[in-house]
């Protein structure tokens, strides 16, 4: 399971020219589910994502969480995390997680990330999206299951 988690001052996304969902300040999270992913590795990754200190505090310091700044979530699902470019010029999602697996684990992840967080807005899974944020640093950070 990979999460691409960007600190942001605000995002959206669109389906079909209609905002399905949007946040101020918090973080924009692509969510890509692999192959054999469980939940055990999304509890790790959430937990990991909640407790990240990349905010600034009043000395110009990165030492404050999602929750310490009152931060928002946008969560999106996003399978080409999982694109394997390594022979020709067409990437491979083989090892993507199979879209019932992937959409159940991906809903997993919204409910347990509401438990904690106030605003917990998403995207549509499967649906052609459009994403717009306003990247805060910019401050990009890359979590995979694989490496917890």
């Amino acid at each position: 399971m990979r999460f691409v988690i960007q600190r942001v001052t605000s995002s959206k996304v669109t389906v079909n020219n209609e905002i399905i969902g949007q946040i101020g300040k918090g973080f924009m999270v692509l969510i890509g589910v692999g192959e054999g992913d469980t939940v055990e590795a999304a509890d790790k990754l959430i937990r990991k994502m909640i407790n990240l200190r990349i905010f600034k505090d009043e000395n110009g310091k990165v030492n404050l969480g999602l929750k310490d700044v009152g931060g928002s979530l946008l969560l999106i699902s996003q399978f080409t995390l999982y694109a394997d470019c390594r022979k020709g010029n067409r990437p491979s999602f083989v090892k993507a997680g199979a879209p019932d697996s992937a959409k159940a684990l991906y809903e997993y992840i919204i409910s347990k990330c509401k438990e904690e967080i106030d605003i917990v807005e998403q995207g549509e899974f499967g649906a052609e999206m459009k994403v717009e944020l306003i990247n805060d640093g910019p401050f990009t950070v890359v979590l995979d299951s694989d490496e917890l």
